[in-house]
This record gives C-alpha cells, sequence and structure tokens, in this order.
C-alpha cells in the first residue's frame, strides 16, 4: 500500500515539512507546481550517504540551468544531496514503480 505523508518518519518527515514550508517561493522562482518524495527514505532503508529522491513536476519546464540551480538549492536547504527527476521523464518501466512509491510532498 501506497504512504501518505502522515505515515512518513524521522528524516523523511522533517525533509517534507521543510519542502511544505519552502514550497511557495520555491514555485514561484522555479514555476515548480509539485514535489514527491520515492526511494530509501521512503522505504525507510536509508543509510549514510544516501541521497533524496524527488519527483518534480513543473508549471513551465526549466531549462538547464534552471534545473540544475533548482537542485542545488533543495541540497542545500535540505543538508542532503538530492536526486531530482522530472516526471514528464520517467520512462514507462521505471516510472511505474516510482509512481507506485511517491508520497506527494
Amino acid at each position: 500500500m501506497k504512504k501518505t505523508q502522515q505515515q512518513l518518519q524521522g528524516k523523511a518527515a522533517e525533509f517534507a515539512c521543510i519542502l511544505r514550508d519552502h514550497f511557495a517561493e520555491l514555485a514561484e522562482r522555479y514555476k515548480v507546481s509539485s514535489f514527491g518524495m520515492f526511494g530509501s527514505y521512503v522505504r525507510g532503508e536509508e543509510q549514510s550517504g544516501s541521497d533524496l529522491d524527488l519527483l518534480v513536476e513543473f508549471g513551465e519546464t526549466p531549462d538547464l540551468l534552471e534545473f540544475v540551480a533548482l537542485s542545488r538549492e533543495l541540497s542545500e536547504l535540505l543538508g542532503i544531496k538530492v536526486d531530482l527527476v522530472m516526471k514528464e521523464a520517467l520512462k514507462p518501466q521505471i516510472g511505474e514503480r516510482i509512481l507506485d512509491e511517491v508520497v506527494s510532498v
């Protein structure tokens, strides 16, 4: 069963809270329409050195420099390396697994 935001624990819950608190400014600056977390933090399998996997949707597709700037800003904001993935860029097979696991924040 897919997790909800309320079921996140530990660092995953902290990251979700930070993303919610800063969503309006990130949405305005980068035209983000949504974030979702997936991967080891959502599954509770993170280890030291794990990065945070974030799925992002944009109202307007960013250019490469904007995408990299958002990724860096998120890494600084959260204090962890962020692996940012655009929803529209998901490959069919891996995309299904990610979409089954993703928790909207």
